[in-house]
C-alpha cells in the first residue's frame, strides 16, 4: 500500500496504551490545578503518569499564569520525586535551553544531546513532553527543536507540531506495532478546498488502514492553519474493504456536521485520503446501515464516491508538513 512503511515497533511503545479507552483529542485538561505528570516506568519501557497539584503563582512572582503552568511542568519532568521508582522522560544529560508560545503551539529548544537518544527513548521522550504539556488550556500542540533546528523523523522530514492524536490510545491486547505514514486531506481555512497533511501514526498491526484513516480525520489536522472535516463527536460504526471499495458506516453524528466547510468537502476529505494511502478507488458512506440519506440536503449518499483531485487545493507548499 502507498505510503505504508511496515517497521516494527519494540514493545516500548505500549506507551501508546496511557490513557486506553477515552477518545482521541487533546490531553485531558487538568482539574483543580492537579496535572499529570508522565515519567518512564524503572525499566524504560513505558511512561507512568503521576499527580502533579500546580502551586498557586505567587503575587510577587514576575511570571504570567501560562509561562508559571509551563516552567512548572517542565521542572517536574525533568524532577521525579524521591519516593518514585521512576525515571525522568528527559535525559539528564539532555540540556533544555528555552522555550517560545506562538498562537497554542508550545516551540521547546534542547541542545544537540536531544538528538542522540536511541529511537525508543526518544519517542518515549516525546509523548511524554506532549501529553503532559498539552494539558495546560492554550497549548493544544508541542514542537521539538534540537541544537536551533527542528526535530526529523527517521526518513529525515520535520516532525513538526505534535498533538495528542498523535499517539494512539485505542491499542490493546497486541504487542506488536508498526509505524505508518498517511496522507490526510482536512480543510483550508476558508472550507473551500482540500489541503495535505502527511502524518505518521504508531499502531496495533491489528488495526486496517482504512480504519485509522477515518479515526485520524475525525481526530482533525494536527497543524496549525488547518480545520477539521469531521465532528469530534463522529463515531465510525464499521469499515470493510470489498473489492477495492471502502464501506463506511457511519452514526447519526455525521450528518450533524455544523462545520463551516462546504459541503462536498468532509465527503472528499473522507475519500482523497482513503484513496492517497491505500488501493480503494471507491468509497461507499452509510449511515446507521443506511445510504438512503441526503448529506447536508445537497448530496445523497446512494453513490459510491471516488477520488476527485479538483477539491484539493493548488498550489500547496512543501513545508510544515504540508504537501503538493
Amino acid at each position: 500500500m502507498k505510503g505504508r512503511k511496515n517497521i516494527l515497533i519494540l514493545l516500548a511503545f505500549l506507551i501508546f496504551l496511557t490513557g486506553c479507552g477515552k477518545k482521541p483529542g487533546k490531553e485531558e485538561a487538568a482539574v483543580d490545578g492537579v496535572y499529570k505528570i508522565y515519567y518512564l516506568n524503572s525499566a524504560m519501557t513505558r511512561l507512568e503518569p503521576q499527580d502533579y497539584a500546580m502551586p498557586q503563582k505567587p503575587e510577587n512572582s514576575s511570571l504570567e499564569e501560562m509561562d508559571w503552568k509551563i516552567t512548572g511542568l517542565l521542572e517536574q519532568l525533568r524532577t521525579v520525586p524521591k519516593d518514585l521508582d521512576r525515571q525522568a522522560a528527559v535525559p539528564d544529560k539532555v540540556g533544555f535551553e528555552k522555550y517560545k508560545l506562538e498562537d497554542t503551539v508550545l516551540y521547546l529548544y534542547f541542545d544537540n544531546n536531544y538528538a542522540m537518544m536511541n529511537g525508543t527513548r526518544e519517542i518515549l521522550c516525546r509523548a511524554s513532553l506532549v501529553r503532559t504539556l498539552t494539558q495546560i488550556k492554550g497549548v493544544d500542540y508541542v514542537a521539538v527543536y534540537t541544537a536551533e533546528q527542528p526535530l526529523m523523523d527517521v526518513l529525515g522530514n520535520p516532525v513538526g507540531p505534535m498533538t495528542n492524536t498523535d499517539f494512539i490510545d485505542n491499542i490493546s491486547n497486541v504487542n506488536t506495532f508498526e509505524k505508518t505514514e498517511l496522507s490526510l486531506y482536512f480543510s483550508d481555512e476558508a472550507g473551500e478546498k482540500l489541503v495535505k497533511e502527511t502524518r505518521e501514526v504508531v499502531h496495533s498491526v491489528n488495526t486496517s488502514l482504512e480504519k485509522l484513516v477515518i479515526e485520524q480525520l475525525i481526530a482533525g489536522p494536527g497543524r496549525p492553519g488547518m480545520n477539521p472535516t469531521l465532528p469530534k463527536d463522529t463515531k465510525l460504526l464499521n469499515v470493510s474493504v470489498n473489492e477495492n471499495v471502502c464501506y463506511i458506516n457511519f452514526d447519526s453524528s455525521f450528518l450533524n456536521n455544523g462545520l463551516e466547510v462546504k459541503e462536498y468537502i468532509p465527503i472528499y476529505s473522507i475519500v482523497n485520503s482513503l484513496a492517497a494511502v491505500s488501493s480503494i478507488n471507491k468509497v461507499q458512506i452509510t449511515v446507521n446501515g443506511s445510504q438512503e440519506m441526503m448529506f447536508r440536503d445537497s448530496i445523497s449518499l446512494n453513490q459510491l464516491f471516488e477520488r476527485n483531485l479538483d477539491y484539493n487545493a493548488e498550489n500547496e507548499e512543501e513545508t510544515g508538513g504540508i504537501e503538493e
